[in-house]
């Protein structure tokens, strides 16, 4: 539990981290123009405030402490045995046309861009697996259900392009 918490903790810091790096905020070095080709990303992580450079450390120590795995289901095989095994609740984050077309069999649409207007539909108790055509949208809804809290959510990277060439049946 307090590892979960702490990979949440972190993944806030993380947002604030790119927001502090990509210039919200003042006197950062990062966002002033760059100045020809002697610029380098070294010389501005330099330039940062201490208490940038304190976050970027807490947010490393974080990341690199994750287990690997932990976000993720790297393989058909692997999504398989958890549809099986752990009856995972797998949510396609494609837009409905994407899922008319053809989706993995038994799982549910919910679009990214809807995905907090339905979170009474997402399992608490499972393993919920989530998918879209490249990885994209299944890892930014991935990183939304753990800051608001799901600690039982996994993208799967190989996404919807990776069942269809593995030769798995497809639903419509």
């Amino acid at each position: 539990m307090i590892f979960k918490q702490s990979v949440r903790a972190a993944m806030l810091a993380l947002v604030l981290g790119v927001c502090l790096w990509l210039g919200v905020g003042p006197n950062l070095a990062i966002a002033a123009p760059l100045s020809g080709a002697e610029s380098s990303v070294q010389d501005r992580v330099q330039t940062l405030p201490d208490a940038s450079l304190e976050l970027k450390a807490a947010v490393d120590r974080t990341l690199t402490a994750i287990p690997a795995g932990f976000y993720k289901v790297d393989d058909v095989a692997g999504l398989k045995r958890l549809q099986a095994d752990a009856q995972a609740q797998v949510v396609d984050v494609r837009e409905p046309a994407e899922y008319a077309a053809g989706h993995i069999p038994g799982a549910i649409n919910m679009p990214l861009r809807t995905l907090a207007q339905h979170l009474e539909q997402i399992e608490r108790d499972r393993p919920v697996v989530l998918y879209c055509s490249s990885g994209y949208r299944s890892a930014m809804g991935v990183v939304t259900l753990h800051l608001l809290g799901y600690d039982n959510v996994q993208g799967f990277p190989p996404s919807f392009a990776g069942w269809k060439t593995a030769g798995e049946r497809i639903a419509k």
